[in-house]
């Protein structure tokens, strides 16, 4: 059986987090380390590594992820301007191979990101 990813080990509470949405479907939570004044990261509870394992089944989960997006922004006050980040793989800088969504927000952000 494969080692439990952090954020499933946060889904499970058995690691503490400063939870900021959560349903059946998935979990949002603050960032222990933070790159904007907003730093949310927006799971599914279902264990997909990265984009690479999402399949037509899951396109409901994928829709139902970006609307909580938008209620966490709204919510946070931030809707004027936010960027939603998802790394796939270790060269793109994925760290947690845990499908997840960062939600930037509170700050100008540039482009290209980096």
């Amino acid at each position: 059986m494969a080692e439990k990813t952090i954020f499933k080990k946060i889904i499970d509470r058995e690691i503490p987090a400063e939870i900021v949405y959560e349903d059946d479907l998935c979990l949002a939570f603050n960032d222990v380390n933070p790159q904007a004044p907003v730093h949310v990261l927006v799971i599914p509870k279902k264990e997909l590594a990265s984009t690479d394992e999402i399949d037509a089944p899951d396109e409901q989960l994928i829709g139902h992820l970006f609307v909580v997006i938008r209620k966490i922004a709204a919510e946070l006050g931030v809707s004027n301007g936010y960027r939603v980040v998802s790394n796939c793989g270790p060269d793109a800088g994925q760290e947690v191979f845990h499908l997840h969504y960062h939600l930037l927000a509170g700050r100008k952000f540039s482009w290209p990101p980096g």
